[in-house]
């Protein structure tokens, strides 16, 4: 994989996540640094919104990584801090709570080492095919987007054209 493909793929899968989230009808907003491990937020209504983190996998890598997230770093897990992966091989999306995640037998925890208090998911297998094959243990996370973030609210973050002329030129 060239460098600049390599090192830009994130990033348009962030994008890619954040236009599915729009697609879907959430309002979401972009953060502009990634310090704090937060790649957008959705909002439900004033009272309520989930900071999101966007993983994802190329269909480049090796099959049997396909679903793999080796580092994944839950700093403050709760329930309105949800992980969106995306494995371009499987073509599907995860989405999971950061509750989730640290709960016993839902990820594999690394106990030492430098990335020891991280998370590693595996979330598709390899067939003897080279395919990714999503994993069972994790269907219900599968494109999960209402059972996690709940169902859009009406009208909110859809496309329906152009402004209304009140709000032109803002």
């Amino acid at each position: 994989m060239r460098y600049r493909h390599s090192a830009s793929f994130g990033k348009r899968q962030e994008f890619n996540a954040i236009a599915e989230l729009l697609r879907r009808g959430y309002d979401v907003y972009t953060t502009l640094v990634d310090d704090q491990g937060i790649d957008c937020v959705v909002r439900q209504s004033p009272s309520r919104y989930f900071d999101v983190q966007i993983k994802a996998r190329s269909k480049d890598c090796n099959p049997k990584n396909a679903g793999h997230f080796p580092l994944i770093d839950v700093s403050e897990a709760r329930p309105n801090y949800v992980f969106v992966f995306y494995s371009e091989r499987a073509e599907m999306y995860w989405v999971i709570p950061s509750d989730r995640i640290v709960e016993p037998d839902f990820a594999n925890r690394h106990k030492t080492g430098p990335n020891e208090g991280r998370y590693r998911l595996r979330l598709t297998t390899c067939t003897s095919a080279n395919e990714a094959k999503p994993r069972p243990k994790y269907a219900e996370y599968q494109n999960a987007f209402e059972s996690v973030f709940g169902v859009p609210m009406a009208g909110q973050g859809r496309c329906t054209g152009a402004a209304p002329a009140d709000e032109e030129g803002l």
